[in-house]
């Protein structure tokens, strides 16, 4: 493991799929498999944390803090990453205390992270300067990291993901667009992307895309131009009633694919991308021949709480 410039050195493996369902359907179905490049920091989460480090590092500050839920896999691979690259991290958490810690915050402070509680109204204000004028005040000079690494650092990042992968069809789960954004950023011409919205009304995502997109192009007008013209979409039909919301279906789903293909799913993010693929297949929405790469994004340390 390379330490002086934030490379985990384990990149990550595609595997193929073997489905009776993907092969009537005509497709080449693989699974690039980010949950398995580390077992703490993986997923996107390494992708949207990465050049928050390098600038953290670049600006001489040994300090990161950071903002997420009390199951949050950004707080838990945060805290991992700060232990392996020598940062001190600070947690703030959304809600009030509530003792014993569970799994990922214990997980959070073994690896030293120091652990505060934001209120929901105060946590709501997270992203202003008034709040992190605060933070500032109140910690010193501290790196902030914004709740799952989504800033134009992480979209930076997370067009590392593909790596030129020779895929026609790229699906990936969403909660923010953040990690969609950068693998739409690193399409080639003939290759296109799909987010599957984890929570409910999704469909809002395509501005929050479209916006990650314009901030980041815009100091890079030939990019902007290749960018604009990448295809991609969004299918919100399969958030099974929201965010972090589960049912049976899912549940089965998930347990079912681990034990056939040896993938296994976390029931926030990719079990949901997951079973939307696979029902989309079975209606044959993807062409004959395609291509079809599914992004695993990690959180497995999550399905503890279910």
């Amino acid at each position: 493991m390379v330490m002086n410039n934030f490379s985990l050195g384990l990149p990550p493996t595609i595997q193929p799929i073997d489905s009776p369902i993907a092969q009537q359907a005509g497709v080449e179905l693989s699974v690039l498999r980010l949950d398995a490049m580390h077992p703490w920091v993986n997923g996107n989460k390494w992708f949207k944390l990465k050049y928050n480090l390098l600038e953290a590092k670049q600006r001489n500050l040994t300090t990161l803090l950071t903002f997420g839920g009390a199951y949050s896999n950004h707080i838990f691979a945060t805290a991992a990453a700060g232990k392996l690259f020598g940062f001190r991290t600070i947690g703030m958490i959304r809600g009030e205390e509530r003792l014993p810690l569970n799994s990922t915050l214990r997980f959070a402070v073994e690896q030293g992270m120091q652990i505060f509680y934001l209120d929901r109204q105060k946590y709501r204000e997270r992203h202003t300067t008034a709040l992190q004028a605060q933070l500032q005040q109140r910690f010193g000079d501290v790196f902030i990291v914004p709740e799952g690494g989504s800033n134009l650092n992480g979209v930076r990042g997370c067009m590392e993901i593909l790596n030129n992968q020779a895929f026609d069809t790229v699906c990936v789960a969403c909660g923010t667009g953040t990690t969609l954004a950068g693998i739409i950023l690193s399409l080639h011409k003939d290759q296109r992307a799909i987010g599957f919205p984890v929570l409910k009304n999704g469909g809002f995502l395509a501005s929050e895309v479209d916006s990650w997109l314009n901030n980041y192009l815009v100091s890079d007008l030939p990019l902007a131009d290749e960018a604009m013209s990448k295809s991609w979409e969004l299918i919100c039909d399969y958030h099974m009633g929201g965010y972090a919301k589960v049912n049976d279906e899912l549940l089965q789903f998930q347990q079912q694919f681990t034990q056939e293909h040896g993938v296994p799913l976390d029931y926030v993010y990719t079990a949901k991308m997951f079973y939307g693929v696979m029902d989309l297949l079975k209606q044959g929405f993807f062409p004959k021949g395609d291509r079809l790469l599914l992004i695993h994004t990690g959180g497995l340390q999550g399905n503890i709480s279910y």
